[in-house]
């Protein structure tokens, strides 16, 4: 009864009412492109039902040697794509397994926002933030996975991975003169990843936006923005994405397909929505001060909700290189959908369950009785 009364009364439900019209937007420009596509993304969004009611109740605050296996598993995933992975344009990123594709970098998000929660939550950071020594050791935990996709190539989601990380460790709190420090290593070192750390097509991408001289795709996608003007197009109208100019226009330039319908009106309500989703997240990082669990989980899953919709808007605008980025629930696709479904049922779990007991017992979803003393709830 205690179980089932603290779900009702501390479940976020804000966050679902935000993500839902995400959701129904998405399925609703599917229908208009493609009832193939729409059929998939919506048994994808069928499927996310039942993966987050298991992942829900997955008691993770108890599984400190379960994550740090999950992790290594992923590492170790990485490591075996450049060893026996399938190359696709270009990129070397998914391991077939019979008639199974797998893309090791969706993974291990979810396993380094796990990591790191357990982390901090045994080494929380002292009044003054992390020293070098702690600042150190966790960069390890975020920059293994980052070197490893950035070598497949997928600078995409290497740099969401390392924003991720240390956005959540600006958040938690370091010492300021270890960020001063590497903001100026950052900027030393900048010139040296531009000649030999990025690919050339990756280089080449870069100048193009610098110069002006963007590829058609861009072009195409911005003619579908300015198109929409004030209000929008009528789908009869909405010639850009129906007639095949503008590219992948359900996935990485679904953006630019929703401005041509709804219009700048339109756009601006869906960027405030991602930034609603965003600071409601981030809202979480400062209800305990004691609870870091949570305050990683909800600072992660909100650094990637920012970095995942800034990115993807900015390179339909023209404002970033084009890196194949997605945006959050919205595009189509199974991979990035399922991961984000598993972190936000994560956060759910972290944020419903957020309370010390004892002098009591109660058992778990898994059958697994934990025996307290005293309830308090932390706020």
């Amino acid at each position: 009864m205690l179980f089932g009364s603290r779900i009702t009364t501390h479940f976020d439900y804000v966050l679902i009412l935000l993500i839902l019209p995400l959701i129904c937007t998405s399925l609703y420009l599917l229908n208009e492109t493609s009832q193939t596509l729409l059929i998939r993304q919506a048994s994808y969004a069928f499927l996310g039902v039942f993966i987050f009611l298991f992942i829900f109740f997955i008691p993770f605050r108890y599984l400190y040697k379960g994550v740090a296996v999950f992790y290594g598993i992923c590492i170790f995933l990485l490591i075996a794509v450049e060893i026996i992975g399938t190359k696709m344009l270009g990129a070397q990123r998914w391991i077939n397994i019979g008639g199974f594709s797998l893309q090791p970098s969706e993974p291990v998000k979810i396993a380094v926002v796990l990591f790191l929660a357990h982390y901090v939550q045994k080494r929380p950071p002292p009044p003054e933030g992390y020293g070098w020594i702690e600042f150190l050791r966790i960069s390890i935990f975020i920059l293994i996975p980052f070197l490893l996709i950035l070598i497949e190539p997928d600078l995409g989601s290497a740099i969401i991975v390392l924003v991720m990380g240390y956005g959540m460790l600006f958040i938690i709190g370091v010492h300021k003169k270890i960020w001063i420090t590497c903001m100026i290593v950052g900027l030393l070192f900048s010139p040296i990843a531009f000649k030999f750390v990025l690919k050339p097509y990756q280089v080449e991408r870069i100048m193009k936006l610098i110069s002006g001289n963007t590829s058609s795709q861009v072009q195409q996608s911005l003619i579908a923005v300015g198109s929409g003007g004030i209000t929008g197009r009528s789908y009869e109208d909405a010639t850009q994405a129906n007639l095949k100019f503008l590219p992948v226009a359900t996935s990485d330039f679904i953006f630019a397909h929703f401005a041509e319908r709804f219009g700048f009106i339109g756009a601006c309500v869906l960027i405030a929505l991602y930034l609603s989703i965003v600071l409601h997240l981030l809202s979480f990082c400062f209800l305990d001060s004691q609870d870091y669990f949570l305050k990683v989980i909800a600072s992660c899953l909100g650094m990637l909700f920012f970095v995942y919709t800034a990115v993807n808007i900015a390179m339909t605008i023209e404002l970033a290189p084009v890196v194949g980025i997605p945006l959050p629930l919205f595009s189509y696709g199974g991979s990035s959908f399922i991961t984000f479904v598993i972190l936000i049922a994560m956060f759910e779990n972290a944020a419903t369950f957020r309370f010390s007991f004892s002098n009591f017992e109660e058992t778990t979803p898994f059958g697994k009785i934990i025996r307290f003393s005293k309830l308090r709830t932390k706020h």
